[in-house]
C-alpha cells in the first residue's frame, strides 16, 4: 500500500502470487504473526468493526472476519484488490492510506499490517487512522533490527527494495508523534526461528502493536 510512481503491488504477476506466500514458505511466520495479533486484539475487547488499511489480497481482512468483526479492506493497488475479489468476495474499497475516504470515527479499530513500510508518509497515515477509529489501532511491521529485516533488505527486489523498516522504538515514537499521548500502547515481537512465541524484545522479526484511545489502558499482562 503506497503512493509511488511505479507501485509494484499494481503488478498483476506479483498480485497473483502474493497470497500463496502465506500458505507456503511464509506459513510459519504467518501463524506466529496471527497468534501475536490475536493476543493484541484481545486487549481491545469491545471491537466490532475493523478497517484493514493496505489490505492487499485481503489475507488479514478475511482473518478479521473469521472473528466475527465487520471488516473492510482498503488498498490503492487495483491489481491486489482484483485478486482479493477473486479469492473471496469481501468488503473492499480502493483508497489512499494517507487520505482515507471515511468520516471521523467510522470504525472501532484500524489495522495497518505490513503497510507503514511502504508509505511515503507513514505519519500522515497514522493521523488518518486515528481520525477514523473510535477505539484504537493494531499495527504490524517488519523490525529493522531483526534477522528478518536484514534478510529482506538483502533480498531487495520490486517489493522489499522499496520498503522502509522500523525498530520498535521508532514505531513507538512515530505513533506518539502522529497520535499524541495514548492511553494504552502494548507491543511484542515474534521471535521465529528462535522461539515459537512473542515477547517484548527489540530484535524480534515482526512487531505487533496495539494502541488504544479510550481511557482504560491496555492490560500489561504477558502476551
Amino acid at each position: 500500500m503506497k503512493r509511488l510512481t511505479a507501485n509494484p503491488f499494481n503488478d498483476t504477476s506479483i498480485a497473483a502470487g502474493y497470497d500463496a506466500w502465506y500458505s507456503t514458505v511464509g506459513h510459519q511466520a504467518d501463524c506466529l504473526e496471527k497468534s501475536l495479533l490475536k493476543k493484541l486484539l484481545e486487549r481491545l475487547p469491545t471491537t466490532q468493526s475493523v478497517l484493514d488499511v493496505g489490505c492487499g489480497t485481503g489475507h488479514f481482512t478475511r482473518w478479521f472476519r473469521s472473528f466475527g468483526f465487520k471488516a473492510k479492506g482498503l488498498d490503492c493497488a487495483s491489481a491486489m484488490l482484483s485478486e482479493a475479489i477473486r479469492l473471496r468476495r469481501i468488503d473492499l474499497v480502493r483508497g489512499d492510506a494517507q487520505q482515507l475516504p471515511f468520516d471521523n470515527g467510522s470504525f472501532d479499530l484500524v489495522a495497518l499490517i505490513t503497510t507503514l513500510e511502504f508509505l511515503q508518509e507513514p505519519r500522515r497515515a497514522l493521523i488518518e487512522a486515528k481520525r477514523v477509529s473510535r477505539i484504537g489501532l493494531i499495527l504490524g511491521t517488519i523490525n529493522r533490527s531483526s534477522w528478518v529485516g536484514w534478510k529482506y533488505r538483502q533480498q531487495g527486489g520490486p517489493i522489499w527494495g522499496k520498503a522502509r523498516f522500523f525498530t520498535p522504538q521508532e514505531l513507538i515514537d512515530l505513533v506518539h508523534e502522529a497520535c499524541g499521548d495514548t492511553q494504552g500502547l502494548l507491543w511484542r515481537t515474534t521471535l521465529w526461528p528462535f522461539y515459537q512465541g512473542s515477547l517484548p524484545l527489540p530484535w524480534g522479526g515482526f512487531i505487533g502493536m496495539a494502541v488504544r484511545w479510550a481511557s482504560e489502558t491496555i492490560s500489561e499482562s504477558s502476551t
